[in-house]
C-alpha cells in the first residue's frame, strides 16, 4: 500500500492466476461471498449488476456481531481489464463518504497484477479509511481470492 497523493490510496498485488480467473472471482456474486470478508465475518449479501450505471452491494456480519455494508455504482467496465466504481460504507464512521475505486487487472506469464486505486476526495476520508484497518482486512480477503482464483 502506498499513498500517492493526500487523497489517494494505491494497493498492488500479484496473484498466481490468470486475469480471467481473478476477474471472474472478483465479479461473480457466489465467488465474492467466498473471499470478500477475509475470514473476518460472514458475507450475507452480494449483489452485482455488472454494467455501467449498475450497482453493487456487499454486506457482512463481522466477527464482533455488527453488520457492515458497502455499496456503489459502476462507472466504467472493461471485462478482464478494468473496473471503475464508487464505493460507500454503511455502519462505520464516515458512513456515506463515497470514494472512487479503480481496479485494473494486468496479466504477465500467467500471473495477474491487481492494482486498486482509491480516490477518497480528501485527506480526512483517506486517513479514516486507513485507520479503519482496511489494509489488513483487504490482504486477508485477497489471500482467499488468490486461492479461489487458482482453483477455478
Amino acid at each position: 500500500m502506498t499513498l500517492p497523493a493526500d487523497d489517494q490510496i494505491l494497493i498492488t498485488r500479484v496473484f498466481n492466476a490468470p486475469k480471467h480467473r481473478v476477474y471472474r472471482a472478483w465479479t461473480t456474486p457466489e465467488l465474492v461471498k467466498r473471499w470478500w470478508s477475509g475470514g473476518l465475518g460472514e458475507v450475507t449479501v452480494v449483489e452485482i449488476d455488472l454494467r455501467v450505471g449498475g450497482s453493487w452491494q456487499y454486506v457482512m456480519i463481522a466477527d464482533g456481531g455488527f453488520e457492515v455494508g458497502f455499496y456503489g455504482e459502476y462507472r466504467e467496465i472493461v471485462p478482464n481489464e478494468r473496473i471503475v466504481s464508487t464505493e460507500a460504507c454503511e455502519g462505520v464512521p464516515g458512513e456515506g463518504d463515497a470514494v472512487l475505486s479503480t481496479t485494473t487487472f494486468i496479466e504477465a506469464g500467467g500471473r495477474t497484477t491487481v492494482t486498486l486505486q482509491i480516490d477518497a476526495g480528501s485527506k480526512e476520508v483517506r486517513d479514516s479509511i486507513i485507520e479503519s484497518g482496511m489494509e489488513a482486512g483487504l490482504q486477508k480477503g485477497w489471500d482467499l481470492l488468490e486461492r479461489l482464483a487458482v482453483s477455478l
